[in-house]
């Protein structure tokens, strides 16, 4: 049953040229490596993450590149029907999207207070004793501080400048599991697991120890069908 039907209005970035149209096209990401030492860092101070999650992120950047869009068929103007539009913030499709998002976070946060770090996704928030973390990934935004009062704050004021969906506790990120407790946070891929052998037909399989020999040599079948390498 179909609940509501959407549709998003995308640019033909790729007849978009570098130096013209574009500069930067890349934003930085949290890493997983990163995100795992901010659990154990959260974990060892005894305070929860929460996760955001940004709408239509791309939609809020800013552009400064001189950029220009037909109309949309079925909506042209009566009056001007030949006439383009000139872009004065970021649509889908475009190769500065991503850049311009990240651009438009990380001065609301600097202005906000926020100080930034080596890792240029991690923002730091002191005030009063207490510290505020927040890590992003494109749209996704996990936060927590030493102060319920701050990190509430946080959110309000989030909410107040982007439109955004408050997910609460952090429960899934980036593939991972998140049980966040008293006596710690439990990280595991039991969805991710089952998902894979779901793909593959292999849900009544019985679990083993050692799926395979380890001391078993292979050799290449020249007769056999090719596969895709990138599924194992």
């Amino acid at each position: 049953m179909v609940v509501r039907n959407k549709a998003r209005l995308v640019a033909q970035g790729f007849s978009q040229k570098e130096g013209i149209d574009y500069e930067e096209t890349f934003a930085p990401v949290a890493h997983l490596e990163a995100i795992r030492i901010l659990l154990a860092f959260a974990a060892s101070k005894g305070f929860k993450l929460q996760q955001m999650d940004v709408k239509s992120a791309f939609l809020n950047g800013f552009i400064d590149e001189e950029v220009y869009v037909r109309q949309p068929p079925g909506f042209e103007s009566g009056r001007f029907p030949n006439r383009v539009y000139k872009l004065r913030k970021a649509l889908y499709g475009l190769k500065q999207a991503t850049r311009a998002w990240y651009v438009r976070l990380k001065s609301f946060l600097l202005k906000s207070g926020f100080v930034g770090s080596v890792d240029k996704t991690l923002f730091l928030l002191s005030r009063g004793g207490d510290t505020l973390i927040v890590h992003i990934y494109v749209d996704d935004i996990i936060f927590g501080g030493s102060s319920h009062a701050l990190v509430s704050s946080f959110a309000e004021q989030m909410s107040r400048e982007f439109e955004m969906s408050l997910m609460g506790e952090l429960q899934f990120f980036l593939g991972l599991q998140i049980k966040q407790g008293s006596e710690g946070t439990f990280v595991h891929q039991a969805k991710y697991t089952r998902d894979i052998l779901k793909k593959f037909e292999m849900g009544d399989s019985q679990p083993m120890t050692t799926p395979m020999s380890t001391n078993t040599a292979l050799d290449v079948d020249e007769d056999g069908e090719a596969v895709d390498q990138k599924k194992f």
